[in-house]
């Protein structure tokens, strides 16, 4: 569904992504796994057209996205969820929901999101400054499936959370790839990644230097821990 090919990503004079290929089939979770610095959030921001400052190839569903501004690329069905979540905190959870434009027609209802995030229900008009983390986090996971994304990029959903709200997250995630949704995660987390995820690939310094399914990587725990420093 989604592919990078040569992909090379650069700040200013700085040469971040180092010819990174990546795939991510349709209805899995994948997940870029690394230390913080090592170039997982640029990859993301570059799939997004965020960073345009990048040479190689990137598809979505066969269809070029490589010189397609982000506006377009989310058009295109793909949403992004950036690790401060980008919660609009002068707006009410019904509102941040419903503010955004619908780009598929794949776009969840209310109560369908309202069905799988029951906590978003009962906080509906709240405002998004009293929010917890976790929730936040929800509510962010929810917009983007309410825009009509049929692929999400997660970036470190369980930054800062607490284990009972990681393990929720776990489950929203599990249940989101049950509906199809694909989704490539960025996440320090190992064992929040072999939770949810199908495949992982390990970027050091801007380049993949590994990619595992879910069963190596759960069998190499103990050396991918000690590679993240964990």
């Amino acid at each position: 569904m989604l592919e990078t090919r040569a992909l090379n990503a650069y700040y200013d004079e700085s040469h971040v992504l180092r010819g990174v290929d990546l795939r991510v089939e349709r209805g899995e979770v994948a997940t870029l796994v690394g230390r913080n610095g090592a170039g997982k959030t640029t990859t993301l921001k570059s799939i997004m057209g965020m960073i345009r400052k990048h040479t190689g190839e990137i598809e979505f569903d066969g269809r070029s996205i490589s010189r397609l501004t982000s506006d377009k690329i989310a058009r295109c069905g793909i949403g992004f969820v950036p690790e401060d979540r980008g919660i609009y905190a002068t707006l009410t959870v019904a509102e941040n929901l419903t503010m955004p434009a619908i780009v598929g027609d794949s776009a969840w209802t209310l109560e369908r999101i309202y069905a799988l995030f029951p906590l978003l229900r009962e906080r509906r008009k709240a405002m998004g400054t009293t929010l917890s983390g976790g929730e936040q986090q929800m509510l962010a996971i929810a917009r983007v499936l309410r825009s009509g994304a049929r692929m999400i990029l997660l970036d470190e959903p369980t930054e800062g959370l607490a284990p009972v709200i990681v393990d929720a997250i776990a489950d929203l995630l599990l249940e989101i790839k049950k509906s199809g949704v694909t989704v490539l995660l960025v996440e320090q987390n190992l064992r929040f990644a072999t939770r949810v995820a199908d495949r992982h690939y390990l970027m050091v310094h801007g380049k993949i230097v590994d990619s595992m399914s879910n069963a190596d990587a759960l069998a190499r725990e103990d050396e991918l821990l000690a590679h993240l420093g964990v």
